[in-house]
């Protein structure tokens, strides 16, 4: 985690959720892990990206809902790995996006990884499971 003039930097996390429900737990549960903002659809989440890049603040985690209003979630995915590209973002810089969703279809999931998001995660979403998926991303520090 970086450090600036001695004290921990907080990580930036954006919510991507039209679910009233999921993006409370979601705010709770992240927020012990960084500074979070919410927004309920596909537009204002690229909206937010492009702000937080401009700003030169960049989202170090991105929860991402597959099912949106406006533009899917698939869509927002492939948007930000595209302006990642364009800006020549290093690898290790980008974004850490897990997209979250009831859907469990196998084409889902494969297209989801394929357009480059870092990990998967099915709605209830589950506290233990999430923190498991945390760490395998590097987001956080993973208990041992």
């Amino acid at each position: 985690m970086p450090v600036a003039s001695g004290r921990i930097e907080m990580k930036r996390i954006l919510i991507v959720e039209d679910d009233m429900v999921s993006r409370k737990f979601l705010m709770k549960f992240l927020s012990q892990y960084g500074d979070c903002d919410l927004v309920v659809d596909g537009l204002e989440a690229i909206d937010a990206y492009l702000l937080a890049l401009k700003d030169g603040l960049p989202y170090d985690l991105i929860c991402l809902d597959v099912m949106m209003p406006k533009i899917d979630g698939m869509q927002v995915l492939k948007t930000i790995r595209d302006l990642e590209r364009q800006k020549g973002i290093p690898e290790n810089e980008k974004s850490k996006i897990i997209m979250t969703t009831v859907l469990g279809e196998t084409q889902i999931v494969q297209s989801a990884f394929d357009y480059g998001c870092n990990a998967y995660a099915s709605k209830p979403i589950d506290m233990p499971k999430m923190t498991e998926v945390l760490g395998k991303i590097g987001f956080i520090e993973e208990l041992v």
